[in-house]
């Protein structure tokens, strides 16, 4: 059977991780702005100043006092100031793509260049002046742009002074900024993902360890108010344009039991519904599953729910299911397994797969399982995987040339396993590999921790060129996609 002819291959990626330009052209100052670079041995860190002038560092993700300052020192290093200068240097960038031969380019719009606080009356005309340009360029290539509206870059502002996703002030923020997109951009995009990761609100309680019960509970509550704004923003996307083809972007949380115990079975179908399917069901339902209720008994949530926030979410279903997918973890009951270990990554260890120097796990098949399921879960509902990729160390050559066979067998395996999910009757769509052109690392802050077939000259220290030299996952991706999977 193979690809369909129309399936959308392209790559991704984010405009903090990649823009630069940080406080250029009106641009606010996204929370991001804020956190250091690190390592996969040392955390990312929070600035900040506390009320009596201290000043400190929190390990990103960890909660910073309520009365604390966000602050960017002179004598920290903060990797997303300059990405890798793709505002300076997109159609550089654009013409690369479509040398490969791209169909779809997944990316993200920082809120802060279009609204620097969040809460403007009127957005920053030079912020969508840029994106404009950026998809005139892609469309000269023939190439769709896949638009996420939010990607972990919110406007320093509304965290500062509003505290963030649990106050529903942002739900209304977001749906203007959302509706000022849909209307700027009408005719110039169509494939839009309304928040990125959405469930990694509470993902994050399993990678900080000794996370509060308040703190928890007030993280459902911001999943429910981004639940709540993403279904008004499909609302206002399809009244705007009915051609929009909005989706969901929820972190791929797909595993294992680690033995056939059924203690293990359980845990693992319970950690699916806890951290994917909650969020995910909701999203292409409507609603929330029948499950939620045990799982806020069971963490001593009691969700502030609005006058419409039930019909609104009724009202605002998504058109396609869109994930990130990189590695799958085990589930085990027993406290003394063996567990896997690298960032953001949690469970036992599966003996049957190989680990990346990140302590990712290497899946493919894992992949079509993943999509068997949800395919068959939502009713053959279009999907895309939006990220995939393999993050590893490059060496580039005297020559200027980058081998990276490795990231080529990775790839390679998971189009052959998407290619089978479509045999198996799977209704995906597109495919954009995550970081098409290095960038910095959002877990770890790192620059060689790369995961694109375009190297980029920058070390973790921000020293380099910016060059820009092809790997040989180009020439690889290019063929791919020239002969719609075939030869990979």
């Amino acid at each position: 059977m193979g690809f369909p002819k129309d399936f959308l291959w392209g790559g991704a990626t984010a405009a903090n991780q990649c823009e630069g330009g940080w406080n250029v052209d009106g641009k606010g100052i996204a929370l991001s702005d804020v956190q250091t670079g690190g390592s996969v041995n040392e955390p990312r860190y929070t600035t900040y100043v506390t009320k009596d002038g201290e000043r400190c560092k929190a390990p990103m993700f960890a909660p910073v006092p309520s009365d604390a300052t966000y602050e960017v020192f002179e004598d920290c290093y903060y990797p997303y100031h300059e990405g890798v200068d793709f505002y300076h240097r997109y159609k550089e960038d654009i013409a690369l793509l479509a040398e490969m031969g791209f169909k779809v380019f997944r990316m993200s719009i920082a809120w802060t260049r279009i609204f620097p606080n969040g809460i403007e009356d009127e957005p920053n005309r030079e912020g969508l002046e840029f994106y404009r340009n950026v998809f005139k360029e892609l469309k000269k290539y023939n190439i769709e742009p896949l638009v996420t509206i939010f990607h972990y870059d919110m406007p320093l502002y509304m965290e500062q002074n509003l505290g963030g996703w649990t106050n529903r002030k942002l739900i209304d923020l977001y749906t203007k900024y959302a509706e000022t997109l849909f209307k700027e951009y009408k005719g110039l995009v169509k494939y839009w993902l309304t928040i990125n990761e959405i469930n990694s609100t509470i993902l994050i309680k399993n990678y900080v360890p000794n996370m509060s019960e308040e703190e928890i509970r007030r993280r459902y509550q911001e999943l429910h108010n981004l639940l709540v704004a993403s279904a008004r923003a499909v609302k206002v996307g399809h009244e705007i344009d009915s051609e929009n083809m909005i989706g969901a972007m929820v972190a791929g949380v797909s595993g294992y039991p680690r033995t056939c115990s059924p203690d293990d079975v359980l845990a693992n179908q319970k950690r699916s519904q806890d951290l994917f399917y909650y969020t995910a069901d909701t999203m292409v339902r409507g609603e929330y599953p029948a499950f939620a209720e045990k799982i806020w008994k069971e963490n001593g949530v009691k969700l502030e729910f609005g006058e419409n926030d039930e019909k609104d979410l009724k009202e605002g279903t998504v058109d396609m299911m869109t994930f990130s997918y990189y590695s799958t973890s085990c589930t085990s009951t027993d406290p003394n397994v063996e567990k896997a270990k690298g960032n953001f990554t949690t469970g036992a260890k599966n003996p049957y797969l190989k680990y990346s120097e990140w302590g990712w796990s290497l899946d493919p098949t894992g992949l079509r399982i993943f999509l068997n399921d949800l395919n068959g879960r939502y009713n053959n509902l279009p999907m895309m995987v939006v990220e995939n990729g393999l993050g590893a160390i490059d060496k580039l050559e005297e020559d200027g040339t980058i081998h990276d066979p490795y990231r080529i067998e990775y790839l390679r395996e998971h189009v052959k396993a998407m290619e089978l999910a479509l045999e198996d009757g799977v209704n995906l769509i597109g495919y954009t590999s995550w970081g098409c052109i290095d960038l910095v690392s959002a877990s770890t802050g790192e620059m060689k921790k790369r995961y694109g077939y375009i190297y980029v000259d920058r070390n973790n220290d921000g020293s380099g060129t910016m060059n820009r030299y092809k790997k040989d996952s180009f020439y690889w991706y290019k063929k791919c996609i020239e002969s719609n999977g075939e030869e990979i």
